[in-house]
């Protein structure tokens, strides 16, 4: 097998790369109990980066109890400032590693440097400021009870214990951060199974967490497939809460899986966003929002707005715009000075998004630009935008994650009707609203069944604001307090004074 490095690539991503990749367990890097391992590809030239091992469900059994040994141990006698330190440390090695994490997150998960390092390093950077924040700030209450007698009543804020961890490859450190931060914050202890694609990031973290001070045991990594990791992990009785980002499908295992001990479950799932741009808006700047909102990471994002609805006086204006921005889209590699957008992650995921295409053309809808793939090596999916497509159509109905845009107009004023044709969908984790006038944008967000409803804007990037969805979107949130909360149990207490 040859492993192949783009020549930009850095001296530290380089000498990570050549490494023998294994398991975090106990805060020792282990061979996997399988001895198995997979090929890890740069999707923007389809080569072998690395090797990483395949777990298997004994290893998850050690990743378990390790975790289980250092949360009933040293860990829960840690204070709060104590953790907040150690995450502040952890912060500050990740800044000093900066360039070595965006470009092994840039070649493993295909998307354009600059927004790795600008945005991936400084985002999860700030997510572990912003919980470590919190561990001196959570705490219970001083109820007034109303039992007979007098009682002195309050409660207490506990971690959830040994949580289980499934991330996909699609935001390798945002995903692991948003997940890993509030689990230090609240004092539980982590088992993280990055997704079998991108898992480098994810062991290089572990690392730097290593480094921080953060005990050994706290946070476990095991790289492998989601049979039979992720899956052990979810069936795992010595695991007290799984989070999971990624697919419904899998969503609903993990639910299943979970039952046995009826452990805490929160999930991050699927979207089919709803973009919906009013006349009065500034048509240029929603064509852009628009166009970031689908095309950045080559749509490989749940949030994307994948659905575009423009009123029939601005629908000309506004498709021209896209597309001419469409087209301009500069694809390559993404070590590459002035890309623009990357690859999709895989062969397969190439397959899929472009099998999504033809089927909407043979449904009837129009290609308004893109459609096809770009050259020889690598997963590249132009930018495309569709028009004249209906609900019904798998393109409308179904998340295809892809830099696919189906685009339709309105000529409705009825605001009820406009969210009621936006909501037409099983998921609701985040919309976007385009227009000048205040009144439409508060009452908009009031309407849409999304999680995230974003305003003149395509996202919302920070660490204060919960990050989740409605319906088939997810259960729970991550980001702000609600993350926080998602990592504890509350526990009352009542004391009788009486006696």
């Amino acid at each position: 097998m040859t492993i192949s490095f783009h020549p930009g690539l850095g001296e530290a991503a380089r000498g990570f790369l050549s490494r023998q990749h294994q398991l975090l367990i106990g805060g020792r890097m282990v061979e996997s109990d399988s001895g198995l391992r997979t090929d890890i590809l740069d999707p923007a030239t389809g080569d072998v980066i690395a090797t990483a091992a395949e777990a298997s469900a004994t290893d998850v059994d050690r990743a378990v109890e390790a975790a289980r040994r250092v949360f009933e141990g040293p860990w829960s006698k840690t204070t709060p400032s104590e953790r907040t330190r150690m995450m502040l440390r952890f912060a500050t090695l990740i800044e000093a590693n900066a360039d070595e994490l965006a470009e092994l997150e840039c070649i493993n998960s295909g998307k354009p440097l600059v927004f790795c390092r600008n945005g991936d390093v400084v985002g999860i950077a700030e997510m572990l400021r912003y919980m470590a924040g919190w561990t001196t700030k959570m705490g219970g209450h001083t109820p007034n009870v109303s039992l007979p007698g007098e009682w002195h009543a309050y409660t207490l804020r506990e971690p959830v214990g040994v949580v289980g961890q499934i991330i996909p490859w699609n935001f390798p450190l945002n995903m692991a951060m948003w997940k890993i931060a509030p689990a230090l914050a609240t004092g539980c202890t982590v088992v993280l199974k990055p997704s079998e694609q991108t898992p480098l990031t994810a062991l290089r973290l572990g690392e730097l967490a290593l480094e921080a001070g953060i005990p050994p045991g706290v946070l476990n990594i095991v790289t492998g497939f989601g049979d039979p990791v992720g899956a052990a992990i979810a069936a795992h009785p010595g695991v007290d809460k799984v989070a999971f980002t990624g697919s419904g499908v899998t969503g609903r295992r993990i639910v299943q899986a979970a039952s046995g001990n009826l452990k805490r479950v929160s999930l991050e799932l699927g979207g089919k966003s709803p973009v919906i741009v009013f006349p009065d808006a500034n048509l240029e700047a929603a064509a852009a929002g628009v166009c970031s909102s689908i095309f950045f990471h080559a749509g490989q994002i749940c949030a994307a707005g994948s659905r575009l609805y423009v009123h029939e006086r601005a629908y000309d204006q506004v498709l021209d715009a896209v597309a001419r921005r469409a087209n301009g889209i500069k694809l390559g590699h993404g070590m590459e000075s002035g890309t623009e957008m990357g690859p999709v992650i895989s062969r397969r995921q190439l397959e899929r998004v472009t099998g999504y295409i033809r089927s909407g053309q043979e449904e009837g809808a129009t290609l308004f630009a893109g459609g096809g793939t770009v050259g020889e090596r690598g997963f590249f999916v132009q930018p495309t935008v569709l028009t004249d497509v209906k609900p019904g159509m798998a393109v409308h109905d179904e998340e295809i994650f892809g830099p696919v845009l189906c685009a339709m107009s309105f000529n409705d004023n009825d605001l009820d009707r406009i969210s009621a044709t936006a909501n037409e969908t099983t998921y609701g984790l985040a919309a976007s609203v385009w227009t000048s006038n205040v009144g439409v944008a508060h009452k908009m967000a009031r309407r849409l069944q999304a999680g995230i409803v974003n305003v003149n804007a395509l996202s919302s990037p920070d660490a204060a604001l919960p990050y989740g969805g409605y319906k088939q979107s997810g259960w729970g949130r991550e980001r702000g307090y609600d993350a926080i909360e998602m990592y504890t149990e509350v526990k009352a207490v009542a004391i009788n004074l009486n006696v």
